[in-house]
């Protein structure tokens, strides 16, 4: 028994200084919390997030901006940067130069996990609500703990790549003021396009083992839900903000072998012109597009995309390109 009299003290600390090393909001319980945090390199930061949300833990990546430090007192703009289907969180800084880009050196860039099919949505799941619920997520637990303890300030933008461009774009919409610009990159930019769209994405949502009519229902007897998350038919709250649309033709392209074509692409070719005939229509003046050709559904593609929309999305939030 005095063995343990002799542990006990000891057992207090070690616990002690493990709640230490973690964020003061992850020791509250009963909201999303920062459960751990990894820094990989000079600017960047990954955040594991416990979310009541999703039921589980999400990772987050930052790319911190200069002058940052741990629990700045200080705020900067904010660059929402949205992966695609099958990849994660660290998409962006593996496959692209976003972590050398000069002009990024004056924002806090957020890259966060989003599902490999999760679509940036609450899931519908039959009426029945629950998780997964990525919106909710991204824009209530992430957000609010990013301001409150990661130093990201009110303006934001959000970009994404396919997947991701859909993400950006809905996002946008659906939570009007949030974004002061937002970019997609060869997205899934209508859904609801009607030559392919829903079986589109119905097609990824299966792909990847989940149950497609889990995301919104069925496109036919549901499409309610399915228009309340679509670009297109968004289209008049997108229009009051700057929007970059981009995409190539699903050819063979300058960063890809000869003979290549990419079916993904050529859809979402034929999508964003959607959208952006629409937006058009409805009187945007602000809407930048970059449909450029020859070109796959590929990295090397987004990463020039990234760099062409820069002055649109720093300038909404004004930073300096």
């Amino acid at each position: 028994m005095r063995r343990l009299v002799r542990v006990l003290p000891l057992l207090g600390v070690i616990a002690a200084l493990a709640l230490s090393a973690v964020p003061a909001q992850a020791q509250v319980g009963g909201a999303a919390r920062v459960v751990a945090e990894r820094r990989i390199a000079a600017r960047q930061l990954d955040l594991t997030v416990s979310s009541p949300a999703l039921g589980r833990t999400a990772k987050v990546r930052l790319l911190t901006p200069d002058g940052w430090t741990p629990r700045p007192h200080r705020s900067w703009p904010t660059l929402w940067l949205l992966h695609g289907c099958c990849d994660d969180y660290t998409g962006w800084t593996a496959k692209t130069d976003v972590a050398s880009i000069p002009a990024l050196r004056r924002v806090l860039v957020v890259m966060p996990e989003a599902g490999t099919t999760g679509f940036y949505s609450d899931w519908w799941n039959y009426g029945t609500g629950g998780t997964p619920r990525w919106e909710t997520f991204h824009l209530t637990e992430l957000r609010q703990l990013l301001e409150r303890s990661y130093g990201a300030g009110p303006d934001r933008a959000v970009a994404g790549l396919s997947m991701g461009g859909f993400g950006a774009l809905s996002y946008a919409a659906r939570h009007p003021g949030m974004f002061r610009a937002a970019a997609s990159y060869s997205g899934v930019a209508d859904p609801l396009y009607p030559h392919g769209g829903p079986a589109n994405v119905l097609a990824i949502v299966r792909g990847q083992g989940a149950d497609p009519y889990a995301l919104w229902g069925d496109p036919v007897a549901d499409r309610q839900i399915w228009a309340e998350h679509d670009p297109y038919a968004l289209a008049g709250v997108l229009r009051r903000l700057p929007v970059f649309l981009s995409c190539g033709d699903g050819t063979a392209g300058p960063f890809d072998p000869p003979g290549v074509t990419s079916p993904y692409e050529t859809l979402f070719l034929a999508e964003g012109r959607h959208v952006a005939d629409r937006l058009h229509a409805l009187g945007d003046h602000r809407l930048v597009t970059d449909f450029y050709g020859h070109g796959t559904h590929s990295w090397p593609y987004w990463q020039r995309e990234l760099h062409r929309s820069l002055p649109l999305l720093l300038g909404a939030m004004g930073v300096r390109s």
